[in-house]
């Protein structure tokens, strides 16, 4: 395996680690993003055993020992299985989420005390570039749940909204809706309420540009219209349990 970097917008970058064996034949990309400042953000940690190779793709920009903040959507191994590892190589680096998030796991599980993100909470980390945390609980699954926007490029950290199988490559303008659809029929790992919908509406108000998804191509376009789009089929399955 290797861990492919691509700057899918100004100073964020997406560091890609295509696994064949899962979701085979198609297989499934791991993503995190790297977002640059004078306190860089890495969003997703990647799991623990791909610790090495994601160290690696991030030394080819920065030196990882100048990493802020380590932030993720919600608590599970993908997100932030190497949590402890950044910490161990960034001194002065610290987890930021959500309150849920730090109550019910990061207090007890992060080598150091995390910094508690309320819901639309901004982090300023320099050279113009801004995110805000966002609670989305149990959106796509997980009551922690939250996802980040890099203000200044309204970039969307999408978590596993809009997962999908397979290696698209690093960007794309095509549609990625379709391809989210088939993967929740294929996984179902999405929490089906009548909240979902509305979640995911509220963050196309957000009228985001590029989606940077963790598994699957980055979107650059109308991220606000494929957001809605997403929500309709959500709620198309809430309908369709009901029944």
């Amino acid at each position: 395996m290797e861990t492919r970097t691509t700057e899918i917008a100004s100073g964020i970058y997406r560091l890609s680690t295509f696994v064949p064996e899962i979701a085979a034949p198609a297989g499934f990309t791991f993503n995190q993003f790297l977002i640059l400042g004078d306190e860089p953000l890495l969003f997703h940690t990647g799991p623990r055993r791909m610790f090495p190779l994601v160290h690696n793709a991030v030394s080819r920009i920065i030196p990882p020992a100048q990493l802020r903040w380590i932030c993720f959507g919600h608590y599970e191994a993908d997100e932030c299985g190497a949590m402890n590892d950044w910490l161990a190589v960034a001194s002065n680096a610290e987890v930021a989420h959500g309150q849920t998030g730090c109550m019910v796991s990061l207090n007890d599980m992060a080598d150091r005390p995390p910094r508690i993100l309320a819901d639309g909470e901004v982090i300023e980390l320099g050279q113009g570039r801004r995110v805000r945390y966002l609670d989305t609980p149990h959106v796509p699954h997980g009551w922690e749940a939250g996802v980040m926007v890099e203000e200044s490029t309204r970039t969307l950290l999408c978590g596993d909204l809009f997962t999908q199988a397979g290696d698209a490559g690093p960007l794309t303008e095509d549609d990625i809706v379709g391809p989210a659809i088939a993967a929740e029929d294929m996984f179902q790992f999405s929490s089906l309420s009548p909240g979902t919908g509305p979640a995911i509406r509220r963050l196309a108000d957000l009228a985001p540009h590029t989606l940077a998804l963790m598994h699957g191509p980055s979107f650059r376009g109308d991220g606000a219209a494929a957001l809605r789009a997403l929500a309709d089929d959500y709620d198309r399955r809430v309908r369709a349990a009901l029944v």
